[in-house]
């Protein structure tokens, strides 16, 4: 993650910074005006900025510099993404455009699952803003802004300006995409079997239906939230998710996320997490 940038003490400051970015939709110093000018409505400890299309690996669009880019982050573009309830919530279609919180689209057991503890609980991060645009069919921006605990959980104040601010950043963002992306898509690669990861894990040892309720175990979600999910039985998720640790000879949700990254060494050996 990107380090901590100081936001403006002085909002009324933001219009110069907007023209500013305005300015550089066509430049490589965008993403570090769209940084300031963001810095300037909200506060936060990191930004991130990818694109999502389809089910290809994300590309990141800021930070670009390697030195900025944490190992956590390598790990995310090259496999963890597919557990990310962001990546998830969008390509499922259940996320569509605007202004979001981590907390109101991860799955309700998401803290619990070992990406939350690799990616989030290490660094401290406390909540996590997105802005989702929309740039073609299928293809999605992604602005996510980390906050510590020390600095706590959004405002109801900077969350109203965020939304205030939300189609002028759209349309900032479609343009600079329009104008650039050609300086990104030349290194998009495609996941390959990745996109298949979570639907084989435990193929030939788990039922289809046992592989769809492990699939969702690794994503977060609760076994309340399965059952609502799938439309069963609370009491039949339970029987399944025995059966799962049975035929896996796993006892917890950290062992089937250990067999789950040894799968997914299997199907990408050049990647790691």
């Amino acid at each position: 993650m990107q380090s901590t940038r100081t936001t403006h003490s002085a909002a009324d400051n933001w219009q110069k910074d907007l023209a500013a970015l305005i300015d550089t939709t066509r430049l490589p110093s965008f993403s570090s005006m769209l940084e300031k000018f963001l810095a300037s409505q909200c506060h936060f400890d990191s930004m991130l900025v990818v694109t999502f299309k389809k089910a290809l690996k994300p590309i990141i669009i800021h930070p670009t510099d390697p030195a900025e880019q944490s190992l956590t982050l390598h790990n995310y573009l090259n496999r963890a993404y597919i557990l990310d309830p962001l990546f998830n919530a969008i390509q499922s279609g259940t996320l569509g455009e605007g202004v979001s919180r981590l907390i109101d689209i991860a799955p309700d057991s998401f803290e619990t699952t070992k990406y939350y503890q690799s990616c989030y609980k290490e660094f401290d991060l406390i909540d996590e803003i997105n802005l989702v645009i929309e740039l073609a069919p299928k293809v999605s921006c992604a602005i996510s802004l980390g906050r510590r605990s020390s600095r706590g959980t959004i405002t109801r104040a900077e969350l109203t300006r965020l939304n205030a601010i939300y189609p002028i950043i759209k349309s900032i963002i479609r343009q600079f995409w329009l104008s650039q992306s050609q300086e990104f898509v030349q290194y998009e690669k495609s996941e390959g079997a990745m996109n298949q990861a979570i639907s084989t894990f435990g193929s030939g040892v788990l039922t289809p239906r046992e592989q769809q309720i492990a699939g969702l175990i690794l994503q977060g979600h609760s076994s309340k939230a399965i059952a609502n999910l799938l439309e069963i039985s609370l009491g039949t998720v339970k029987v399944h998710r025995k059966n799962i640790h049975t035929r896996l000879n796993t006892s917890t949700q950290s062992d089937i996320f250990t067999l789950f990254l040894a799968h997914l060494k299997e199907l990408d050996p050049t990647a790691s997490i």
